[in-house]
């Protein structure tokens, strides 16, 4: 075994670490990406619950009224 050969290993084993490293950060982004997307997701769907929520309250607003209303008829 050489200098030559352990200094060729070693720049071999340096090249694969910093793809290793590069793929690493490329996973990274991706977590971070579908974190937001998972985040976003779920605003949506608390906004869309309360929308939905406050539909339901003026369903049954509109319907005090209109029993009210049938009641003054009667």
């Amino acid at each position: 075994m050489t200098l030559d050969f352990i200094a060729a290993q070693q720049r071999q084993l340096l090249i694969e670490l910093g793809s290793l490293r590069d793929d690493m950060a490329s996973f990274r982004d991706d977590m971070r990406l579908l974190t937001a997307i998972v985040s976003r997701q779920d605003g949506t769907l608390a906004a869309m619950l309360e929308q939905l929520r406050l539909m339901v309250v003026q369903h049954q607003h509109t319907a005090d009224r209109v029993r009210t209303l049938e009641g003054l008829c009667e």
